[in-house]
């Protein structure tokens, strides 16, 4: 049986407190006729100044939610050197810090000793956790909400632990 999700902006706007992102995939899917990802191949990605070309509905749930008040983190383990998508989305990033998000960057192996759990994930509040399925190629299959004490404990102990040792985009070069 198929579960029927809130869309992710309805979650974020219930968030009172923080909605954590945890991104452990070197590929995600992404359609090669993506407006923004030939922009970057043929280096010509709209910056951060030309809002217009870029802001989405994404931008403003996320904007929404830090002007009341929310943290919203998001961390990622990646691997170098790294994919052509992860090059594609450390360009894209200034993007998220501009909408309000403070995202981080850890290197697989200084992840070395963590205990990673085997999905990506939203946390929100601390406490629900949706959990993004993706296949082996980056394919999005199906997000899942849980909301077991247990999994919210080890999904916020694991964010924790990444973004502990993760490394601010500002200051994290890709080479």
């Amino acid at each position: 049986m198929s579960q029927q999700l809130p869309p992710f902006a309805e979650l974020l706007a219930q968030c009172t407190t923080s909605a954590v992102h945890l991104e452990t995939r070197d590929v995600y899917a992404v359609d090669e006729e993506d407006q923004d990802l030939k922009a970057w191949r043929a280096g010509e990605l709209a910056g951060t100044a030309d809002r217009p070309a870029w802001w989405g509905a994404f931008h403003d749930s996320v904007a929404a939610a830090v002007a009341r008040g929310v943290t919203v983190q998001r961390a990622r383990v990646v691997s170098l050197p790294a994919t052509e998508y992860i090059r594609f989305e450390h360009a894209c990033t200034p993007r998220n810090l501009a909408a309000g998000e403070d995202v981080r960057w850890l290197p697989r192996d200084q992840a070395l000793g963590l205990l990673l759990l085997a999905h990506d994930y939203w946390l929100f509040d601390g406490h629900l956790v949706r959990w993004h399925h993706f296949a082996g190629d980056g394919t999005h299959l199906r997000d899942e909400l849980d909301e077991r004490p247990v999994s919210a404990d080890r999904a916020g102990q694991a964010f924790a632990a990444v973004w502990d040792r993760a490394v601010p985009h500002a200051e994290f070069v890709l080479d």
